[in-house]
């Protein structure tokens, strides 16, 4: 059965599984004691740190070990922002960042500290300009994913980088999904990662934090992991995440060749192949094993349980999956389609059989899940405006409507009709208005009344797709009104 969902957690590498097995009748004892057992542990423990930062790029003892990457994205940001209190308590994070990252930050803001959360492009990445813009004397610290989980963006690191070193701000990067494929450019202060992404075991994350940076670990800290790590190294797996992650690095210039070709195919044929598919994502400022796209009129629930019926691992950031009903944080910061969303995130050794295998599938499987929904037939996208395209992001917030939208574009145009969506869930309001687009004449409007958080982000994500004009919002007396004028 394919495995297609390596950026949650990647199959546990040969190398990997060799070291853990050889290191457990080395490594159990204490590192600390200086009797034969503990000795022995410590060569392990060294050596696992040497080849570690070796692939970060930093000094072995800039680096430490911790129980999980959300464990040292967390003791990152803390002892970051605790070091530099005096600086101020302004924190800056992307929109799209890990969710660790942005839990972290949202316990900063419980704690009385301020935080600008960075706007991205509809490609995912954020703009340097404007991160520098947003530095302020104040700024204690600046988070910067190195890739994107969901959609493979990569980020703009080394020109951030270059704004905080002249600004004076430390930056964290959190590079769990890049570190297997190289390291970090940019005069980065701290960076993260978990084994797991890498074909390590799980339970095993790294913290590294170069000198001249300010940081006091925060929780009771012990005389382990130089006090940013507290409690007994689990010495078998550090050894097994530093093996593996030597061995990636030896196959990753190989295997990005491999790899993209074949995320490259998938990013031009599934268009081909599925009516009304967004594939989103920067196409070129990528990592190589990740490709994501939104199927219109698709719940992403059904899509997944489909493809797994069919021999297929993959992962989505669907509002209308079991574990969320709202859109994915990332999606909805780019301002793209999120409903059928599915990512393929190939892992190193994915076979190009696999992958042929997966786009025979994929049209049947759509198309079967719209059957089932009574989705409208499919029709060809309208041919692109032509003059320069707007700045895409996520839909207007709730409120007044622009100029454009008042007067017969509102809620007393005699030409407006009123759908009532309320209680349905993704796709589902999207899909009753494509049934009901052709009842209003051109020029006329449609009032989308819906309750469900995913509309705010897939009507005018459908308007785009289908060459409709999305209109703006109104206030309701239940949910929202999505106001949507035909113009084709």
């Amino acid at each position: 059965m394919p495995y297609f969902d390596a950026a949650s957690s990647a199959p546990l590498h040969p190398v990997a599984r060799q070291a853990l097995l050889a290191s457990l009748d080395e490594g159990w004892a204490d590192p600390a004691r200086l009797y034969r057992e503990g000795r022995r542990a410590r060569l392990l423990l060294d050596a696992a740190r040497e080849a570690a930062a070796d692939a970060v790029g930093c000094r072995a003892d800039e680096l430490v070990f911790t129980p999980s990457g959300t464990r040292a994205v967390h003791s990152g940001i803390a002892g970051a922002l605790a070091g530099r209190r005096r600086a101020g308590r302004h924190l800056i994070v992307s929109s799209v960042e890990h969710s660790s990252v942005l839990h972290a930050a949202e316990a900063h803001e419980a704690d009385g500290g301020t935080v600008t959360r960075m706007p991205v492009a509809r490609t995912g990445a954020v703009d340097p300009a404007a991160y520098a813009a947003a530095l302020r004397e104040d700024t204690a610290l600046a988070c910067l994913q190195s890739a994107n989980h969901e959609v493979g963006t990569e980020q703009p690191v080394a020109e951030v980088a270059g704004a905080c070193r002249a600004a004076g701000v430390p930056l964290l990067v959190d590079a769990a999904q890049s570190l297997a494929w190289g390291p970090v450019a940019g005069g980065w202060s701290l960076l993260t990662a978990g084994a797991h992404k890498w074909g390590g075991p799980s339970g095993v994350g790294l913290l590294a934090v170069r000198k001249g940076t300010r940081f006091a670990p925060q929780r009771p800290v012990d005389e382990r992991e130089s006090g940013r790590a507290a409690g007994f190294e689990n010495i078998p797996a550090i050894v097994a995440a530093a093996a593996s992650l030597r061995a990636v690095r030896a196959e990753a210039a190989q295997e990005a060749a491999r790899l993209r070709e074949l995320t490259e195919r998938i990013r031009a044929r599934v268009p081909a192949l599925v009516p009304d598919v967004e594939v989103v994502g920067d196409p070129v400022r990528r990592l190589p094993g990740i490709v994501t796209f939104s199927c219109l009129y698709v719940d992403g629930e059904t899509l997944l349980h489909e493809l797994d019926r069919a021999g297929f691992s993959v992962s989505s950031g669907s509002s209308c999956t079991s574990d969320t009903l709202t859109p994915s944080h990332v999606l909805r910061a780019m301002g793209v389609l999120s409903e059928g969303n599915v990512r393929v995130s190939l892992p190193f050794g994915a076979v190009e059989a696999d992958v042929e295998r997966f786009l025979e599938v994929l049209p049947g499987a759509v198309a079967g899940v719209r059957e089932k929904l009574g989705a409208p037939t499919p029709t060809p996208a309208p041919a692109p405006a032509t003059g320069p395209v707007p700045a895409s992001g996520p839909a207007p917030a709730s409120g007044p409507l622009p100029a454009t939208a008042s007067g017969a574009e509102g809620e007393g145009a005699p030409d407006a009709l009123v759908l009532d969506a309320l209680g349905k869930l993704c796709p589902l309001p999207v899909i009753e208005l494509a049934k009901v687009i052709g009842e209003v004449p051109v020029g006329g409007t449609v009032r989308v009344l819906a309750d469900d958080e995913a509309a705010r982000l897939d009507i005018p994500a459908w308007c785009e797709m289908r060459g409709q004009r999305y209109v703006g919002e109104e206030p309701a007396a239940k949910g929202t009104a999505f106001v949507v004028r035909r113009t084709r």
